[in-house]
């Protein structure tokens, strides 16, 4: 008689830990942030509420969580921005992703839930930044960096001060939906940016 396979528990889990998120991106699309709960992510999973509980503290970190796994976390390679040598179409071609991903309802609502929870907790803000912000924040950086090398941009330019440039204006249209967003918006950002900072 063939022999019975035993559970792998390391399998299980991750199968769990992906019902979660996946319950969380769901629930955020269907009811909101203000409706969703632990509960309704564990019933929608499959899973007990003390399971989500070990391993997120609180419904703040779940929805991270499921964003990280939209958007493909941090990881080095997955975030490098192209370089085909002209600083200005390698910047469209980011802010015009960007500004599609922002437009997008399945990834829009889990980044406004979570910006929603972030304003609130300090220590899901500090791991935002740790975990996604900075990493994102580096790569974009090591992009201006080369154009500088290349005399694109200008060799004293502060680079943080050119990212807010580029992308505070775009966060603001979509947090306050005050305006479309479109590509010619984000080719318009590129415009100012470099008029600004180009040597």
């Amino acid at each position: 008689m063939p022999q019975a396979r035993k559970p792998d528990p390391a399998r299980r889990s991750e199968r769990s830990r992906r019902a979660i998120l996946d319950a969380a991106r769901e629930l955020i699309g269907e009811v909101g942030y203000a409706k969703l709960s632990v509960e309704a992510i564990a019933a929608r999973a499959g899973v007990g509420k003390q399971t989500i509980y070990r391993w997120w503290p609180s419904k703040g970190a779940v929805i991270f969580d499921s964003f990280l796994a939209l958007s493909g976390g941090a990881d080095e390679e997955a975030i490098a921005l192209p370089d085909t040598g002209d600083i200005e179409a390698d910047l469209k071609l980011v802010m015009r992703a960007t500004v599609a991903e922002f437009a997008d309802p399945e990834f829009e609502a889990p980044v406004r839930a979570l910006n929603t929870e972030i304003s609130n907790d300090p220590g899901l803000a500090a791991q935002y930044r740790e975990r996604l912000a900075g990493p994102v924040d580096e790569a974009k950086k090591a992009r201006l960096r080369s154009a500088q090398r290349a005399g694109q941009l200008a060799a004293d330019a502060d680079l943080d001060l050119v990212l807010e440039v580029l992308y505070a204006p775009l966060y603001q249209r979509w947090l306050l939906r005050s305006g479309p967003l479109t590509d010619e918006y984000a080719d318009a950002l590129v415009d100012v940016a470099l008029r600004a900072f180009r040597p």
